[in-house]
């Protein structure tokens, strides 16, 4: 399977800097390829919904053209130098190999177009439901490649995506307000009294650390109900999920520590965090009482 297409991907992959690891040598290697191609697929999409340098009608067009390739559908000219050809024909064979539902992929592509559109958001519920669609698949996807099936692993998967995904939104708070966007609800920031001209000064104002404190602390709760799904797997893919738990908590953490100003200083991993990750790892406490029983499912992930 080690083709030109999958090698394009998985060199896509290890040259961008993403918080938690993408196709890692932590993951079976049979696997490896195949979220490669999903990572490729995800990441051209994301850049054109956020590249500074293209105009809207050009980023929809482009993510048009995303959305007739994933249907077989080339007649949409993407630039060539984009990969277009190679991503699609990994993904196109990692969809019918992995058996992967195109609907996931296009939760992902509406999910960007919603990015063009949506700046704000007013409630807590508006942004889960964003999440859903721009996170919760590739969880999803991950499952059903190491073949994984069931809806209780899902539902964890899920908690487990959106907090990631919400950490992502903290953390670059500041970055996604130099683009327009803003992630907090507009509920939880006008009950505590924070701002958006704070924001344009680069001021976080104690009332902005009260509703950072409160999204942080939802996220953490869905951090603790996506937990579980590092134990239910089995395999190497175990491991993958308990550092990316790991890190995505560590991130979490140090947005707190640092009271969330990241308009001086944003939080990230590097280097020095591999041995505590890889320790807490190792540490990481037995799995619940009533694990899946893996027999009954399609793994294939050892």
């Amino acid at each position: 399977m080690k083709s030109a297409a999958y090698a394009y991907c998985e060199r896509l992959a290890r040259e961008h800097y993403e918080n938690f690891p993408v196709a890692s040598r932590l993951l079976p290697a049979r696997m490896r390829p195949h979220v490669a191609a999903v990572y490729a697929f995800a990441r051209r999409a994301d850049d054109f919904a956020d590249e500074p340098g293209l105009a809207d009608g050009e980023r929809r067009r482009l993510l048009d053209a995303w959305q007739a390739r994933l249907a077989g559908d080339a007649r949409d000219a993407v630039p060539s130098e984009l990969g277009a050809d190679l991503i699609f024909e990994a993904l196109h064979q990692t969809m019918a190999e992995c058996r992967l539902p195109a609907a996931l992929f296009t939760d992902l592509l509406d999910a960007f177009r919603q990015d063009l559109d949506t700046t704000r958001y007013s409630t807590w519920g508006e942004l889960l439901a964003y999440c859903r669609r721009s996170a919760n698949p590739v969880g999803r996807i991950v499952l059903r490649i190491a073949g994984y099936e069931r809806d209780a692993l899902d539902a964890q998967s899920d908690a487990f995506c959106t907090a990631l995904q919400l950490t992502n939104f903290w953390q670059d708070l500041a970055v996604d307000w130099g683009r327009g966007r803003l992630y907090v609800p507009a509920e939880d920031r006008e009950q505590a009294g924070a701002r958006e001209i704070d924001l344009d000064a680069g001021r976080l104002t104690p009332e902005w650390r009260t509703v950072m404190r409160t999204v942080s602390d939802r996220t953490r709760a869905l951090f603790e109900a996506g937990r579980p799904v590092c134990d239910e797997v089995s395999g190497r893919l175990r491991w993958e999920l308990r550092l990316t738990w790991l890190g995505g908590s560590r991130v979490l953490d140090r947005l707190d520590a640092g009271n969330f100003d990241v308009h001086h200083r944003r939080p990230s991993l590097g280097p020095a965090d591999v041995v505590p990750l890889l320790w807490g790892a190792m540490r990481w406490p037995p799995a619940p009482a009533n694990p899946v029983t893996h027999a009954t499912e399609r793994s294939r992930s050892r």
